[in-house]
């Protein structure tokens, strides 16, 4: 029986099948028929107006001294549950149910979907609670409703019916164990809290992961209930995406997707997107399809019929005269999209949600965005669909000239279609939980930042005022240069009720501790954002370690807070803390694996504490986020020599060349050169002979570039033998690099002057006069061995003459002590290079 009503109860509505036997057994039992009926027809406040209701929530109207409502609440509810016989349990539990459920609809119609409703929270409750409160009824609900420290967003409406809700779900889930699916209706309840608070809440979280667990032993009924079991892996989604979680949200998405049967791609077509374009060109576009298995298998009846055209909000044209609304495609018929269910549109946005949030803000994923938001706008249906795609199509074309118009018009349409009263709640909540609407003051956010985007700072701050977002309206104040004007209007509110965000913002904006202290003591030393604030001003004024000791707090209070984990690993840098920093860091990329920054640092952290390989793993990861990164790559390459990863120093090495026009490191390619010459093994146990061939093209492609440095030249020669390999043509390469570092050592300038440095360049150029020698003798040819000779004898003529003009003694007509042996051995070689051209000119006569 339990499951019978569950199941309708989750999906929102009642099949044919469903309705009759409801009529007939559901409706007519005692505790739960009236709510269950209500809560079907969408009559929520009827379900809150109910006299089993009203009895459960007053009773005999008395209290205990000082109780809490949340307390309060919690008593009455647990009062109901245990207070029947055996026999009505079930029906208690399912009477409760209806009414957590009726609360949740109730506030997602306040806040989200429209129309307005209001409900009268004094009538609900006894007189003797409400006056038995020490500060206001609306305050000790928001009192109730702050989690981990974050605040709940001031102007929510009727936060009433979400605190009942939670206390239902979360406190007294425990007396319903009748009802298997009760975890489900407790993650929707945690996905609306999150979206009412400041930042993301650990014990929310917390919470979410018990419930999807407890939701995916219930595999009976998801394998049953395909349409449910699709929504249920989106609602999965969204809660991972909100809390970082994207390996698991990834997961979902597949799982959602293959329950669907839907295939998936963006590709090109032939089409027009201008007016005046004459030729048909490649555009992108989303192609989607049913798998040939699932096409058949659809059960239509399980399913939300769609929302009729003008219950839903004006999808406004783009009206340009230059870009067309559509792209015209030269094949319509071949990408033609099926007739999509709510399921399939919502594992649509589903997946175009999840492509957003794993890739960067480029204007090449906005495109591939808008292909997501075309295909769903082309069958308007549902009401959270079409609002939550509207809105997404309003943010990516935002800052384009040609849309801008659109934007703002789209986005006014939507706030204006809260108030409309033609389009019932029933149909705006038609798969309303797998979507992830936006709350009503976020679209009017959206509409005030377009205002603020467009110069109209005037009209953004009264929108903001309004929308009691102080953070913005302060902004606005400061772009109009009126400064005095925001802590003016932060100081007027604060006349009003003192509020612990408010003095953290007079905190801001006079960077003074001082009120950072009092919202700390306001809140009772809960609130996260006074620490972080105070912790942030410490920064700015550099010191330290109050820095990191606020930031420690804050995050004792809320540790999902991850911009404060990524400023406490550079407060913890400063202060040289690298243990302290490693931590921090690891907690940033525990919460975004994406953060490329956050990796670098963290491979910094380790390299500090001499953890060189835990550095090179951490920089790969850094890597996968920002391929384009050129100052992590940096890193990489002396970490991944560092640790003797030669094969990654190689690539890393072409990697920066990629990134950087002019990149050279002289001290890294002798590192490799080397490795190889002595065949040294790496740190994957590979000699590195097998990465010869490897360098040869690396230090081609460096010499080529930084054709003027003799040590690339050097170490290009020392990698195929230096001229004493027992391969000839190795020996000739080594020798035309070894005359090309001899020409760049000597253009250079600098050494003549310094003995010591003129005596290495003589002692080089007798290097590569003996490897001269060495060559021409196995020179075959004896035309090409004379050059060879000739070419050497002229450099290391030069190189004497050079020598005598400049380091002898006038007096005693003697070469500098130092260059004396170089010279004489120089002479004699050159010599013996004279000797044998002669020999070989006489072979050749």
């Amino acid at each position: 029986m339990p499951l019978d009503v569950e199941i309708p109860v989750l999906r929102g509505f009642l099949t044919p099948s469903e309705a009759t036997q409801w009529k007939q057994s559901v409706f007519s039992t005692a505790e739960a028929g009236s709510l269950l009926e209500s809560l079907m027809e969408g009559d929520f406040e009827a379900v809150l107006l109910n006299p089993k209701v009203l009895d459960l929530l007053t009773g005999d109207g008395s209290c205990s001294e000082g109780e809490e409502i949340e307390a309060y609440l919690e008593r009455r509810v647990l009062l109901y549950l245990t207070g029947g016989t055996s026999d009505d349990q079930t029906n208690r539990e399912l009477a409760v149910m209806a009414l957590a459920v009726a609360c949740l609809h109730m506030f997602v119609q306040s806040n989200w979907t429209g129309p307005p409703v209001s409900s009268h929270v004094s009538d609900l409750l006894p007189p003797a609670l409400l006056a038995s409160q020490p500060q206001s009824l609306v305050e000790a609900i928001h009192s109730s409703l702050l989690l981990d420290g974050e605040s709940v967003y001031s102007l929510v409406a009727n936060p009433f019916l979400l605190l009942l809700a939670g206390i239902i779900l979360t406190k007294c889930s425990s007396k319903m164990d009748s009802l298997q699916l009760l975890p489900w209706w407790t993650l929707r309840y945690i996905n609306l809290h999150q979206q009412i608070l400041e930042a993301r809440s650990p014990q929310l979280l917390s919470l979410a992961h018990s419930s999807m667990e407890k939701v995916l032993t219930c595999q009976s009924v998801l394998s049953e209930q395909r349409h449910l079991a699709i929504q249920f892996h989106l609602e999965c989604v969204y809660t991972s995406l909100t809390y970082y979680e994207y390996q698991p949200a990834k997961e979902h998405i597949r799982k959602a997707q293959e329950l669907s049967g839907l295939n998936i791609n963006m590709t090109g077509a032939l089409g027009k997107r201008t007016r005046f374009q004459q030729k048909y060109l490649a555009q992108l576009i989303l192609e989607v399809s049913r798998n040939q298995d699932q096409a058949g298998q659809r059960d239509d009846e399980a399913t939300p019929t769609p929302t009729p055209r003008a219950y839903l909000p004006k999808d406004y044209s783009l009206g340009d005269d230059t870009v067309l609304d559509q792209i015209n495609l030269a094949e319509p018929d071949q990408y033609e999209l099926p007739d999509l269910s709510a399921e399939e549109q919502a594992v649509i946005l589903g997946v175009c949600t999840d492509f957003q949030k794993n890739n960067p803000v480029h204007r090449l994923t906005e495109e591939e965005l808008l292909t997501f938001t075309s295909c769903i706008l082309s069958q308007p249906k549902f009401w959270a669909i079409e609002v939550s795609t509207l809105c997404l199509r309003t943010k990516l074309e935002k800052q384009r000239s040609r849309c801008v118009e659109r934007s703002m018009m789209q986005t006014q349409a939507v706030v204006d279609h809260f108030e409309d009263k033609n389009c019932p709640v029933t149909e705006r909540l038609k798969v309303f939980y797998c979507c992830q609407a936006p709350p009503r003051w976020a679209v009017q956010k959206q509409l005030a930042t377009l205002l603020t985007d467009l110069g109209c700072i005037s009209s953004a701050l009264l929108m903001y005022e309004k929308l009691e977002l102080w953070e913005e309206a302060v902004i606005c104040y400061e772009r109009l240069g009126q400064h005095g004007k925001a802590e003016e209007i932060v100081r007027r509110e604060l006349e009003k009720k003192e509020t612990p965000s408010l003095y953290c913002l007079l905190g801001d904006i006079l960077r003074d501790h001082q009120y950072y202290d009092l919202a700390w003591e306001l809140s009772g030393r809960r609130s996260a954002r006074a620490m972080r604030s105070k912790a942030l001003l410490h920064l700015h004024n550099k010191e330290f370690q109050q820095c990191v000791d606020c930031f420690e707090r804050s995050l004792k209070i809320n540790s999902m807070q991850l911009g404060v984990w990524f400023s406490l690993g550079c407060a913890y840098f400063a202060l040289e803390g690298y243990e302290g920093a490693a931590r921090a860091f690891q907690r940033c990329v525990g919460l975004e694996p994406d953060n490329a920054e956050a990796w670098n640092n963290l491979s910094t952290a380790y390299i500090r504490l001499h953890k060189k390989n835990k550095a090179f793993h951490t920089l790969q990861e850094a890597l996968k986020c920002n391929y384009e990164h050129w100052q992590i790559w940096e890193n990489f390459i002396v970490v991944s020599t560092d640790i003797g990863d030669f094969s990654e120093t190689i690539k890393a090495y072409h990697r920066l060349m990629d990134l950087r026009e002019n990149y050279k490191d002289v001290q890294i390619l002798q590192i490799l050169v080397r490795a190889v010459v002595e065949n040294l093994t790496d740190s994957q146990g590979v000699q590195a002979i097998t990465l010869q061939s490897r360098l040869k093209e690396l230090l081609g492609r460096v010499s080529s570039r930084h054709s003027s440095d003799s040590e690339i030249w050097r170490q290009y020669a020392l990698l195929y033998g230096d001229g004493h390999s027992s391969n000839p043509e190795d020996n000739e390469k080594a020798l035309q690099f070894l005359s090309k570092a001899h020409r760049c050592e000597v253009q250079a300038g600098g050494w003549e002057k310094e003995p010591a440095l003129f005596k290495e360049v003589v002692k080089r150029a007798i290097d590569m006069g003996e490897v001269t020698l060495s060559c021409s003798k196995k020179k075959t040819n004896p035309i090409e061995a004379l050059q060879m000779l000739s070419s050497t004898r002229l450099s290391l003529r030069s190189l004497a003459t050079k020598a005598k003009q400049m380091h002898t003694d006038v007096a005693t007509g003697q070469i500098h002590g130092e260059l004396q042996d170089g010279v004489a051995a120089l002479e004699q070689l050159i010599t013996e290079l004279q000797e044998l051209s002669r020999k070989l000119h006489d072979q050749s006569q």
